[in-house]
């Protein structure tokens, strides 16, 4: 597959039909992250050279999906992923109504990036681009970074004084298109005014770090108290872009605890350090609203599983980092999102167990059908149930480690239970179908015994289903 990309890249025209274009898509789609990476940052330095021999943007599009699936970030500098460096960590692609503190949508960098470079500072960013490319080409990393620290300050004066007065801000509502825009070009500008404190920061807090210990906690005290004297109004960010570098986001809680010597939340939260939590409130309330959403009828179990995950995570993450208390602002918050997750979950629970019945239909046996119920195999699976019944199946199996911390740890249980008192006798009943239905009754018997073994994968292992399997085809050659 590499070799074909670069056979595929060296014969490219600089624009190409629709077909190729697809073509190109696919290969692209299929490098490795770190083929990927490289051969973007190619790109990209062969774009800064004004080549004129490569479709640079679509390339590059065809690169992204692959590219943040990885975690390299070898990349070559432009002047707008500099631009970015600052506030990188703060970036977001959640969807939001309002502005949330110490976010950042990512949809704002090219309008603020636009307003800047084309009104604001235009010859500025003008000597900024020329010097990047220079240096990039040059491969002078020092030369790079200097050019990058005069434009931050550059580009945050400029925008400071752009929405200083309420007259400018309507101008700058104009120019941006938004409220939300212009909040966040504030933050982007507050970001790039201490700009060197954060890159600091970044070489210090590798990204991901697997636990903030005490020596990194102290490495952040020192970055946050230089500020707190020179730029105290971008201290608190301090803890905010640690916590985006890290792989369990609530250890940021750790820097606000040492410079505010508390441990509970009711005390963190009044403060300015309490930025943190309201940022993790905010993901928590995010991910409470996507269950919230989720209709029973049709949904991605998958991704719902991926929503209580989430939720848990951050949720659990929160009660350990901190003092929690009950009674508390936070406390209360956390209270209301798990009573809203455990009722929705409740519903999806309660309704599981009607739909793997339906799926898998029953009949009472016996003259009169005064018998003991069997499998009714006289019509075929209906597709839709047996759907259904999977996507609630996979949904129960799922959210197991989740349950108990999403407070619907009970309904879980007593649902999987039943589903598997249902198939372990289903199954067995089906069995004996196999072994003696002939006809249209045995094609169908088939259908439900392959669906059983499905649900029974989930519910209890692989291993138990691969046996099904095996009992399955010893009794199917019964039948002549």
């Amino acid at each position: 597959m590499r070799g074909r990309a670069c056979i595929f890249l060296c014969g490219l025209p600089g624009r190409m039909d629709t077909n190729k274009a697809q073509q190109l898509q696919g290969l692209l789609g299929a490098l490795p992250p770190l083929v990927a990476s490289r051969l973007a940052k190619a790109i990209e330095i062969d774009r800064l050279n004004e080549g004129q021999s490569l479709p640079h943007e679509l390339i590059l599009d065809g690169l992204r999906p692959v590219l943040r699936r990885g975690q390299t970030s070898d990349r070559a500098a432009t002047p707008l992923r500099l631009f970015c460096r600052p506030f990188e960590d703060l970036l977001s692609i959640t969807p939001r109504k309002t502005k949330q503190k110490g976010r950042i949508a990512r949809g704002s960098i090219m309008p603020v990036w636009n307003w800047v470079s084309q009104t604001l500072a235009a010859n500025a960013a003008s000597s900024f681009s020329i010097g990047v490319k220079t240096a990039v080409l040059a491969g002078r990393q020092d030369d790079l970074m200097n050019h990058a620290a005069q434009f931050w300050t550059v580009a945050s004066q400029a925008i400071l004084s752009a929405i200083s007065t309420e007259r400018d801000r309507k101008a700058a509502r104009t120019a941006l298109d938004s409220d939300l825009v212009v909040e966040d070009a504030r933050e982007m500008a507050l970001l790039m005014s201490v700009g060197n404190d954060i890159l600091d920061l970044q070489v210090k807090i590798p990204k991901p770090l697997p636990s903030l210990t005490d020596e990194f906690v102290w490495k952040l005290r020192e970055i946050y108290d230089r500020l707190a004297i020179s730029a105290p109004e971008a201290a608190p960010y301090i803890a905010v872009v640690a916590m985006q570098r890290l792989e369990r986001p609530w250890e940021a809680f750790k820097l606000p605890m040492n410079v505010t010597r508390q441990s509970q939340d009711t005390l963190i939260s009044s403060t300015d350090m309490g930025l943190v939590g309201e940022i993790l409130f905010g993901d928590i309330e995010y991910y409470t609203s996507m269950i919230r959403a989720t209709r029973p009828q049709h949904f991605d179990a998958d991704e719902l599983v991926g929503h209580l995950a989430n939720f848990t995570a951050l949720s659990t993450g929160m009660v350990k980092a901190i003092e929690m208390r009950r009674d508390g602002k936070w406390g209360q918050r956390l209270l209301g999102d798990r009573a809203d997750v455990a009722e929705v979950m409740d519903g999806f629970m309660e309704r599981a167990m009607k739909e793997v019945s339906g799926a898998l239909p029953m009949i009472k046996s016996g003259s009169y059908a005064g018998g003991p119920r069997m499998p009714d195999v006289s019509h075929q699976a209906d597709p839709d149930k047996s759907d259904r019944a999977l996507t609630y199946v996979r949904l129960v199996s799922g959210c197991r480690p989740f349950a108990a911390a999403a407070s619907f740890g009970a309904s879980n249980k007593e649902v999987a239970d039943e589903i598997g008192v249902l198939l372990k006798s289903y199954t067995e009943d089906l069995l004996k179908e196999l072994r003696s239905a002939t006809g249209d009754k045995r094609s169908n018997a088939e259908q439900y015994f392959h669906l059983a073994v499905e649900m029974t994968a989930l519910i209890f292992s692989q291993e138990e289903a691969d046996l099904l399997r095996r009992r399955g085809r010893a009794a199917m050659p019964a039948v002549a």
